[in-house]
């Protein structure tokens, strides 16, 4: 006897999806309120210079690129900072530096805080960790990085973890329903990031399959997480 053998599995194309970094955008919450309130004060700023730290996905880019449509910011790598670039880096007198603690010239960065201070230039440095957690070896340095103000964000109240996961379903032209969301705050890690990986899976997972998604699909998905 020939056993029947089960349909061809539909393939999942990873597509790209919109994401707006638009202040209009940006999902407010107790999580970000002191971050945001900080960009939207700027130039009244304590320093030129701050450090705003918090998990991935928290919020730190899209308020970054917000405060750089203000000010004129250039944006800039850490990874991409070198020596020839620090003036350049500061030409428009504004400069976000994304992922600090990643590696990075550290000569290039004392060189750069020194250059803006002495400019009175304003400089936001964006990282997942406070700069007293930075590995960095150039005691100078290691120094005046632990003497930034530091404007945190942590991880969503449900609040926000819900209107989180209705954007970005938005974000990949996905219509969902009250039930879906629910189901998934309950089931998924609670964080951004936890949010972006469900929501990329659930997509992946209607594509694969040709079906919406729903809080049925949701349920063989997350099936094996606790509630």
């Amino acid at each position: 006897m020939i056993a029947a053998r089960e349909p061809p599995r539909q393939l999942a194309l990873a597509l790209d999806h919109h994401e707006s970094f638009a202040r209009h955008d940006f999902l407010e919450g107790s999580s970000n309120a002191a971050a945001l309130a900080l960009i939207e004060r700027w130039p009244d700023w304590p320093t030129r210079m701050v450090a705003m730290v918090g998990p991935q996905g928290s919020g730190k880019s899209h308020l970054a690129a917000i405060w750089a449509a203000r000010s004129g910011a250039r944006c800039l790598s850490a990874r991409e900072l070198d020596e020839a670039s620090v003036r350049s880096a500061l030409a428009t007198g504004a400069l976000v530096i994304e992922n600090v603690g990643d590696p990075l010239d550290e000569v290039a960065l004392f060189h750069l805080l020194n250059l803006a201070h002495e400019e009175g230039a304003y400089v936001l440095l964006t990282a997942r960790a406070a700069p007293a957690e930075w590995p960095i070896a150039l005691r100078d340095l290691a120094s005046r990085l632990r003497a930034l103000p530091v404007v945190r964000l942590t991880a969503p109240d449900d609040r926000l973890l819900r209107a989180v996961l209705v954007k970005l379903f938005a974000d990949r032209q996905l219509a969902v329903d009250e039930g879906l969301i629910s189901y998934l705050t309950t089931r998924i890690e609670r964080s951004f990031a936890g949010a972006g990986a469900a929501v990329a899976a659930l997509d992946r997972e209607a594509l694969r399959q040709q079906r919406p998604v729903t809080r049925a699909l949701a349920g063989e998905v997350f099936r094996d997480q606790p509630a």
